[in-house]
């Protein structure tokens, strides 16, 4: 991901994060749409639309495969993510969509693998082609549908703790390992006059990263199929470890641990805080670093580490997705040259190129893959299959709004974690 300037709208980081979230973003225009013809000699021009955060990776990427000596011509064009999860979506459903277009990890949003999936006719399969074989166990149904692969997405992002270095070391704290020491290390902030935990809750989507993070441990660790159980109706929010998550969440509230007010603060103000040395910490995204360096006088001071949510360092699971990432219109007159395009984009060193754009850990890494540094401590997580896609198997569009207002709603203390759960379980049997 390129350089943000001081601030990051929902919309902002939707784009960056694929299906961790769905919602409004500033104004924008979404260009007009539909297929841009081939030509006899074999050439073709493909429209492109994706969102604003693609911009880096897709601008690099065509220019490079037209280098290479493909007839082809882009026509892109980058939108909020409002706006694609109905223009796009309405294309689709038209008929007149572009060839290729931004599509989400998972289910649960408009413009989502699972969601369009559910329609015949729309996405390409693309399970034919060789770079599908890299996609990680776990994360198989956040590019597929019915068995079939429709989601290129070249990485991954993760849930952990941005913290300011300097922060750190005048409190004298070392990064914790485990939920006891990350409580202590808490203790020690605040003694030493600092916000714990800087919590930006006015932008909605902001409020479910703390639950996601202890979820990943405190429910997938030790029932890795959750989703298929919640799915079958077997499972529910509140008779799992979900209810264990939000009452840690909330204990972290009363402990006095997040700064005054987090229904009253902003992202971009709880950004400032921990770039400014005024907090510690802050749960959140990893494409969510250069925004919070952007903000700090010396970039060198903000990092990342694992969410500590264990008692034992080797019990804890990070949260984990795939990225915003394309798929093919089925119906488009050049499908056949764009798949050939998600080919190129398959080959190792494309995926590579695309995670660097967007502080991402490619699906599969190599000698040449580059990883931001702060993230390295997660390595090990991922590749010992210590991840969980928390939220990516939502059956409706519902679920993930209703878990933003509810911690709303609990951080104001109106309602009780039970109550929360009951409700988060009622909007998900809706369509489960």
């Amino acid at each position: 991901m390129t350089a943000i300037s001081n601030g990051l709208s929902r919309a902002q980081f939707l784009r960056m994060v694929g299906g961790l979230a769905a919602g409004a973003g500033a104004a924008g225009v979404l260009a007009a749409c539909g297929d841009g013809g081939s030509s006899g000699d074999g050439s073709a021009t493909l429209t492109v639309v994706g969102v604003a955060d693609e911009k880096a990776p897709l601008d690099l990427l065509t220019k490079a495969y037209t280098d290479s000596g493909a007839k082809v011509t882009f026509k892109t064009s980058y939108a909020p993510t409002d706006q694609v999860q109905t223009s796009v979506r309405t294309q689709l459903n038209g008929g007149n969509a572009p060839d290729i277009h931004v599509l989400y990890p998972g289910s649960g949003s408009a413009m989502s693998t699972g969601e369009i999936g559910k329609t015949p006719g729309l996405l390409a399969d693309l399970s034919g082609q060789s770079w599908t074989s890299l996609i990680p166990a776990n994360l198989k149904s956040s590019y597929s549908y019915d068995g079939k692969v429709h989601l290129f997405s070249s990485g991954l992002t993760v849930i952990g703790v941005i913290y300011n270095k300097s922060v750190f070391a005048g409190a004298n704290v070392q990064i914790p390992k485990t939920y006891d020491e990350f409580l202590t290390a808490c203790d020690t902030l605040k003694k030493a006059g600092k916000v714990p935990l800087a919590l930006g809750a006015q932008t909605p989507w902001v409020t479910q990263l703390i639950t996601y993070a202890f979820v990943a441990s405190n429910v997938y660790r030790d029932t890795p199929d959750f989703d298929d159980q919640m799915l079958a109706g077997k499972a529910t929010f509140l008779d799992s470890g979900w209810k264990q998550s939000m009452t840690e969440y909330m204990d972290l509230r009363d402990r006095g641990y997040f700064n005054d007010n987090p229904n009253g603060t902003t992202l971009e103000q709880s950004t400032a805080m921990v770039a400014n040395g005024q907090a510690a910490m802050a749960v959140q995204v990893a494409p969510l670093l250069p925004a919070f360096r952007d903000a700090a006088k010396n970039k060198d001071d903000i990092s990342m580490f694992p969410f500590p949510s264990a008692d034992t360092a080797d019990k804890v699971y990070t949260w984990g997705g795939a990225n915003v990432g394309i798929g093919v219109h089925e119906k488009s007159k050049n499908k056949e040259a764009a798949l050939k395009f998600i080919e190129f984009l398959g080959q190792q060193e494309n995926i590579n190129k695309w995670c660097e754009a967007v502080a991402g850990i490619p699906i599969k890494r190599d000698a040449s893959s580059k990883v931001d540094p702060a993230l390295e401590s997660f390595l090990p997580l991922l590749d010992g299959g210590r991840v969980a896609p928390v939220g990516q198997r939502w059956p409706n569009a519902e679920v993930q709004p209703t878990h933003f207002s509810v911690i709303q709603e609990l951080l104001g203390k109106k309602t009780t974690v039970d109550d929360a759960l009951k409700k988060m379980d009622e909007v998900y049997k809706k369509d489960a």
